[in-house]
């Protein structure tokens, strides 16, 4: 049973007790009652004066509480929010995220001599999936290893001229030619060097392992010992379980409005959280323009990967308006209500109730936003106002 279930079920248990005769004060155990009667003279004299500032009677509209009351019913109050703006409804489920699955590719084209793993593996970031015998990359490696040679040969050649130099054998042009041959060579054997790197960094032979990016399980091997494979073509694919994200469908329209940031209220199998947008794009699979949200969780894991979810994102953001908790908002004699805290009690205000979203409901007017409200169990005082008035009535 969810946290929100078992307070309704609470409240609703206290809207029984109070429709059956029973104040908000009988609310407040036997138990704490008699240990202040056994207590000394200065306790007996407090809970006296409690008593006395609860006879009195209330002006009209306004619900007198001790604090013990108060806290007993579990009646909580909150500050005036501000924000507002349009609810919109959407449905999705969880998927694995964009970046947990990779399609690996072979970076040389040459003949499949070793597959090291089999589809379900699971694999660790960089170890080795297939091995793949390269002619063009055993040519990389050579050429790589020639330009070396010649960049060594030519660094020795200048280092010679300049003892020539020195000694006034070799002209000191010749010394300037030198050093720029010696230059050139360093270039290209920095670039050959650099082509065998991008070439997977093979051996003499041109062997080459083709390695996982990530961590992950393997999903499909498209490749098979002593096969060929081109450059660029399909080796493997690996994806992480446990990297998944939130994707929801929603209506065209809604993709001005919805960006990277927006909090989104997620409910699950696994239970309630909020979530925040990662991006916005087409759904390109489906007919209709649909739009694409995905997002991840603030906190907590998400249920596994297919689990069905709803989400509700508030759009269309009046940051200058002024919200309350939707249970703050009562209906009292017809008209909506919240209960403003108040130094003689908690006075049940008329208020003109805009849009609800995010658990939230906008007020148009009857509220300047510096008032403090009953934002839990405000319910209480809506049957308590109820009470007293029937009292008066007899």
């Amino acid at each position: 049973m969810t946290p929100k279930n078992i307070r309704l079920l609470c409240g609703a248990a206290l809207l029984v007790a109070l429709g059956a005769g029973f104040g908000l004060a009988q609310l407040i155990p036997h138990t704490e009652h008699a240990a202040h009667v056994e207590g000394d003279d200065h306790d007996d004299h407090d809970d006296h004066d409690d008593h006395d500032d609860h006879d009195d009677e209330a002006p009209e509209g306004v619900v007198v509480l001790t604090a013990r009351q108060i806290e007993a019913s579990g009646i909580g109050i909150v500050a005036v929010g501000r924000g507002g703006g349009n609810e919109t409804r959407l449905t999705g489920r969880v998927e694995s995220a964009l970046d947990a699955r990779t399609a690996i590719s072979a970076i040389v084209g040459g003949r499949v001599e070793q597959v090291q793993v089999a589809p379900g593996s699971p694999v660790e970031a960089g170890q080795t999936l297939v091995v793949v015998i390269s002619g063009e990359a055993a040519t990389l490696r050579a050429n790589a290893e020639a330009a070396a040679a010649e960049a060594e040969a030519a660094r020795l050649e200048y280092r010679r001229d300049s003892n020539l130099v020195e000694l006034g054998v070799v002209a000191r042009r010749e010394l300037e030619a030198s050093r720029a041959r010696s230059l050139a060579a360093d270039a290209a054997a920095r670039a050959a060097q650099a082509q065998v790197v991008a070439a997977g960094a093979p051996d003499a032979q041109g062997r080459v392992a083709i390695v996982s990016p990530i961590a992950g399980v393997v999903g499909t091997v498209q490749v098979t010992p002593g096969g060929f494979v081109a450059a660029g073509g399909g080796v493997a694919e690996v994806s992480n379980p446990a990297q998944t994200e939130l994707v929801f469908t929603a209506p065209p329209a809604l993709a001005a409005q919805v960006i990277s940031g927006s909090r989104i209220e997620v409910r699950s199998p696994s239970g309630d959280f909020e979530a925040v947008v990662l991006g916005v794009a087409a759904n390109v699979r489906e007919q209709g323009n649909a739009t694409l949200i995905r997002a991840r969780p603030v906190s907590g894991v998400l249920p596994p990967a297919g689990s069905p979810v709803t989400g509700v994102i508030v759009t269309d953001r009046q940051e200058d308006g002024l919200t309350v908790p939707a249970d703050a908002v009562q209906t009292v004699d017809g008209r909506s209500v919240v209960f403003v805290a108040t130094d003689e009690g908690f006075r049940a205000t008329p208020v003109l109730a805009g849009r609800q979203a995010g658990g939230h409901i906008e007020i148009l007017n009857g509220l300047d936003g510096s008032e403090r409200i009953v934002g839990i169990n405000a319910f209480l005082l809506k049957a308590e106002l109820a009470k007293g008035e029937a009292e008066h009535s007899h």
